[in-house]
């Protein structure tokens, strides 16, 4: 889980992917200024959750959850990634 500027896991040693994962989410944080991003990261949650999906349907639905999760394994695609990347997210 990702709160501005911190990083929390619980495991003792994370996986170089979900550093990036969680990373990816800092970068989007920051674009947004904070609170925009969690405004609009719940409001898609509930969004999709009005919809009738499941609790980790809709958390895998977020635009931010799906440019993080389709760009985790590449540890390099925070020094190419284009700014507001999470808009183009299919």
């Amino acid at each position: 889980m990702t709160i501005w500027p911190f990083v929390l896991v619980q495991q003792p040693n994370p996986s170089a992917r979900l550093l990036n994962h969680e990373r990816i989410h800092l970068r989007q944080q920051l674009e947004l200024l904070l609170l925009p991003f969690y405004i609009w990261y719940f409001a898609e949650y509930g969004y999709y959750r009005l919809r009738g999906l499941r609790h980790y349907e809709a958390y895998r639905s977020i635009r931010f959850e799906r440019e993080a999760f389709t760009h985790d394994h590449n540890l390099d695609y925070l020094n190419k990634r284009p700014f507001w990347a999470f808009l183009n997210v299919q």
